[in-house]
């Protein structure tokens, strides 16, 4: 599928906020205005940019702990992210969530989970809920490589492929679960060919290139409106930070960081396709970064204008009404 200048160019401007949104998120990480900790998505956004261009606001995502991406790519307010981040009352959750728990029922996000594997049967029981009601709405589940291995990946994998639910399963392996190397964790080297046990299709793709998710999502969205079934996603990845701001990264030597970043950026790559076919040139990419700078300016200048979180009030900000 050829991928013409306009979806090249929101695609690149996806990802470019992503990582601009992130990197603004350490900045004040560090100045002490955020309480708790962030978990950066650097390194991964090609994924989220891809998975999500296919979707509408009317389509179901469940995210991660390390959920920026994902809802940015969804298309959350930056001022709202950033006022979460903040803990002010303006935020997504009123300053109560903070990084790992925006949702965003408007625009189909059902929110960060900050349990591993947590969002993988949320997001299955959503695609159960499109087909009961007869609706062509999917779903998307964003995890990690550690999640794979989880008791609620295989489950929710079984009976989403019994029932032939509109759902798909995208797991972003960034290569470590915490700490823990992909191959210490896996027997197999591939994680896609899971999928052949729940008789649904895996497939595997560079998680660097945007146009191969772009292409991959695409497919496994078709598949999943048109009564098919679920797909299983698997995206090879690698974060550029630690687990976590300020990890220490003890289980990674400095070459391998410093090699990994070097030439797994999917921004650089999305930058030189872009130019090389001619979508685009330097000074509009550069055009482009310029706006999302200006945009997560004011973004948190907004943010750091509300009033910080109020207590909670009992029972109505923990029941439903």
């Amino acid at each position: 599928m050829t991928i013409d200048r306009a979806t090249a160019l929101d695609l690149y401007r996806v990802m470019r906020t992503i990582r601009s949104f992130e990197e603004r998120s350490t900045q004040l990480f560090g100045e002490n205005k955020i309480w708790g900790t962030i978990h950066s998505y650097a390194g991964e956004e090609a994924i989220a940019a891809g998975v999500c261009a296919h979707l509408r606001d009317d389509d179901w995502i469940t995210s991660t702990h390390r959920g920026h991406g994902h809802c940015i790519a969804k298309g959350a307010d930056l001022g709202k992210m950033f006022a979460e981040l903040l803990g002010r009352e303006t935020g997504y959750c009123r300053g109560r969530g903070g990084s790992m728990h925006i949702a965003d029922t408007s625009k189909g996000n059902l929110g960060a989970n900050g349990i591993v594997g947590g969002g993988i049967p949320i997001a299955t029981g959503a695609a159960l809920t499109a087909q009961q009601l007869g609706t062509d709405q999917v779903a998307v589940s964003f995890f990690g490589d550690g999640a794979a291995n989880q008791g609620t990946f295989h489950e929710s994998l079984n009976l989403a492929a019994i029932w032939k639910l509109p759902v798909i399963y995208v797991c972003e392996n960034n290569q470590y679960a915490e700490s823990l190397p992909v191959k210490r964790a896996f027997a197999v080297e591939n994680i896609a060919v899971r999928a052949s046990g729940y008789g649904m299709p895996g497939v595997r793709v560079d998680g660097r290139d945007v146009r191969a998710v772009h292409e991959a999502a695409r497919e496994a969205v078709a598949r999943a409106r048109s009564g098919k079934g679920p797909t299983l996603l698997v995206a090879d990845s690698y974060r550029h930070e630690g687990h976590y701001y300020g990890d220490p990264r003890k289980y990674q030597t400095k070459d391998e960081i410093e090699g990994w970043r070097k030439r797994f950026d999917p921004i650089a790559d999305a930058r030189a396709w872009i130019v090389a076919d001619r979508l685009a040139g330097v000074a509009d990419l550069d055009a482009i970064d310029l706006s999302v700078v200006g945009e997560i300016d004011r973004a948190v200048a907004w943010a750091e204008e509300g009033p910080p979180a109020s207590p909670i009030k009992l029972p109505d900000d923990v029941y439903a009404t």
